[in-house]
């Protein structure tokens, strides 16, 4: 263990308060260097942390400090032991999972607001963190070519929006469960809701939650395209129906996880509209995509829907956490969940027109999100928002071509947006368990490598390699090596094998 610097008898003495401004100055400057030094070199860096399990822990001191330590203390061990275990999602090589990035903008926003530290449970706890969240929202919804009006709020996560949908989808039945719950009711039908196989893991989640279980999800079958097959999706609403299941709402997805296939909006909605269901969209992915004009065909049919989810977080350059929640019925929304006890009561906002957003979810602590978002709707603009958007979907289109004309590689799923699905197929090997092998032996070896992050699925139960691009940082040359460095190794480990 390294020798901690403390804090002299002196500034312990004066240490009752916080750290004083001065200080805080000199720190936050070296801070601030510390991170634009990171975000210009952010690529130097091995994408996928080479920490082994424990490696961290072990690194520090199993007691707290009893003592203060020194700053220059601190800020050592943050880059001698937290910096090791840091998997880089601001690297241009993050090609993993859904590539995201902490924007210039969106972290000085940050900043802003955990200097602030407002909470925006009520108007009156902060009346610029509620105003501001409305018109930003108001913005975004804008920039995607939705309605007006669509109230909107901002949760941490897609998990937590769906979450709040279907409870809402749930009180929309004239079934009294927020009040009554639904144990031990004989006047409850089994509950149902919808979505596709390829639907995210959050909806079955929520049914957990809300009490309708695992069972009250049914799952429907996807077409060639993995997009929901809306005659399986009416068949199985009316099965349903004639075995005694209340069927209740229904989820479609623009973007999913696997592919980013996107189901048929507008013929769900049809389907919602005419068996009475509540029709919540998933466009927690593809969603930010309409911000180009270009992508407006990915919102076809949402403005039908009785709530929506978009995370700026995933693909508008916000920093983790900041997911959008947009309602055409707030006011089923807030009977969900609006529980005011006395020592909430206000008198200023007792109208519709200063909405108080612990009103909207579970959470009563509310973090000044909007601020890094609307700053960065401000430094891009649409424009410059819808450029980087398109500039990541070339790219996507671009690999693709490479894939479809390699005669070792095939791709798997389309590619609407900007991720690519494939795996490597050389000719004559047609055995599905050594394909599964080669392609994880591939991924491992690329991601051991350090200069790129990639993440696999499984589509109709084959071992599948996803390509995600949609980070600030990653450029044409990025993709290239990428493309160089999957045939390598698709040779390195063909000769062994041989």
């Amino acid at each position: 263990m390294e020798e901690r610097k403390y804090l002299d008898s002196a500034q312990q003495s004066s240490a009752i308060g916080d750290m004083d401004p001065e200080s805080f100055r000199i720190y936050g400057h070296q801070v601030v260097d510390w991170i634009a030094d990171y975000l210009g070199h952010v690529g130097d860096y091995p994408v996928l942390a080479q920490s082994a399990p424990g490696d961290i822990r072990q690194a520090l001191p199993d007691r707290p400090p009893v003592q203060p330590e020194s700053m220059e203390t601190i800020l050592d061990d943050f880059e001698r032991i937290i910096m090791p275990g840091i998997t880089h999602w601001n690297s241009p090589g993050f090609l993993a999972y859904f590539g995201i990035t902490g924007s210039g903008p969106g972290i000085l926003g940050e900043m802003l607001s955990g200097a602030l530290n407002v909470n925006a449970m009520l108007w009156r706890t902060s009346p610029a963190a509620t105003e501001l969240e409305q018109v930003t929202l108001d913005w975004l919804r804008q920039m995607l070519g939705l309605p007006h009006p669509l109230f909107g709020v901002i949760n941490d996560t897609a998990s937590s929006g769906v979450l709040y949908a279907l409870a809402a989808a749930r009180e929309a039945l004239p079934l009294h469960i927020r009040q009554q719950g639904i144990a031990g009711r004989t006047d409850v039908p089994r509950l149902r809701y919808y979505a596709s196989q390829e639907a995210h893991s959050s909806v079955d989640k929520a049914g957990i939650v809300l009490g309708v279980g695992q069972e009250g999800l049914r799952k429907i079958g996807v077409d060639s395209e993995y997009r929901m097959d809306v005659g399986q999706l009416e068949q199985a609403i009316r099965e349903d129906i004639a075995e005694g299941w209340q069927p209740f709402a229904v989820v479609a997805t623009v973007g999913t996880t696997s592919t980013t296939s996107v189901d048929p909006v507008p013929q769900i909605a049809d389907i919602c509209e005419r068996y009475g269901l509540w029709l919540h969209v998933d466009g927690a992915y593809g969603g930010s995509a309409a911000v180009d004009p270009a992508m407006r065909w990915t919102m076809a049919g949402c403005e039908r829907a009785d709530t929506m989810i978009v995370n700026p977080h995933k693909w508008l350059f916000t920093p983790i956490d900041c997911s959008v929640f947009y309602t055409r019925k707030p006011d089923v929304v807030k009977a969900a969940f609006s529980l005011v006890p006395e020592y909430l009561r206000n008198t200023e906002s007792t109208g519709e027109e200063v909405p108080n957003l612990m009103d909207y979810g579970t959470s009563l602590g509310r973090r000044f999100r909007s601020l890094k978002l609307w700053m960065i709707m401000r430094y891009f603009g649409q424009e410059g928002l819808a450029a980087r958007i398109r500039e990541h979907v070339r790219l996507a289109q671009l690999f693709a071509r490479w894939v479809d004309e390699a005669s070792a590689f095939e791709r798997l799923a389309p590619t609407p947006f900007s991720t690519v699905c494939f795996r490597a197929h050389p000719s004559g090997m047609d055995d599905e368990s050594k394909l599964e092998a080669l392609n994880e032996g591939i991924m491992n070896h690329i991601n051991a490598q350090g200069r790129f992050f990639l993440s696999h699925t499984k589509l109709n139960g084959i071992y599948t390699i996803r390509v995600a691009i949609g980070n600030l940082r990653t450029t044409e040359t990025d993709i290239r090596d990428l493309w160089v460095e999957l045939q390598t190794c698709l040779k390195d480990i063909s000769y062994r094998q041989s």
